[in-house]
């Protein structure tokens, strides 16, 4: 396939379709050749990513539920979580156990009773502890294994999140995944 483009007035390209692509550049110049994608390379790097992929897990009593992918992770929420992962999560954030119950729309009397009868959470309830657990795992990472250092950024308000803490959105879903990004932020050296 033969196609002349002509870029800057300057350099055309003359063949595109097999393994390199080469420019014609003017005369004294030499040519320039760029390799085209390798699909291998790029499936064996995404191999080795995958391998070196994270796996969460929440130890609840002595009840450990571990997941690596979102479809383990949506296992794990079916099969629903103690109402105790809410003090995991208290001990976790430096909460107190009422203001975490406060994310989850909980009361303390209602807690205690379904703690004591061994209730499960329910499903949205479960995936927030998930998503919550593996935003405190990522947060440590970041602020390289600092808890102090992190829980006081928790506690602190954001400008990148309109001026809210960062704990005060772990209510919901969305606010959950901003925090994730103003820590994503802070990860690549951008202002959060």
């Amino acid at each position: 396939m033969n196609l002349a483009l002509e870029v800057d007035n300057v350099a055309k390209l003359l063949y595109i379709g097999s393994k390199y692509a080469v420019m014609s550049l003017p005369k004294g110049k030499s040519p320039i050749v760029v390799k085209s994608f390798d699909p291998k390379s790029s499936v064996k790097r995404a191999r080795i990513a995958k391998a070196k992929s994270h796996k969460w897990s929440i130890v609840v009593n002595e009840d450990k539920y571990v997941w690596k992918t979102k479809m383990e992770r949506v296992a794990v929420i079916r099969k629903g979580l103690p109402y105790e992962s809410i003090e995991v999560l208290s001990q976790r954030t430096n909460l107190p156990v009422k203001q975490v119950l406060h994310y989850f729309s909980v009361a303390q009397t209602t807690y205690n009773k379904k703690k004591r009868d061994k209730d499960l959470l329910s499903g949205r309830d479960s995936e927030i502890v998930l998503v919550l657990t593996e935003l405190l795992d990522f947060g440590l990472e970041v602020f390289n294994n600092e808890k102090e250092k992190f829980q006081h950024w928790l506690k602190k308000p954001n400008i990148s999140l309109g001026g809210a803490t960062p704990e005060s959105l772990f209510d919901t879903l969305t606010g959950i995944q901003e925090v994730r990004n103003s820590l994503n932020r802070i990860e690549y050296g951008n202002m959060a």
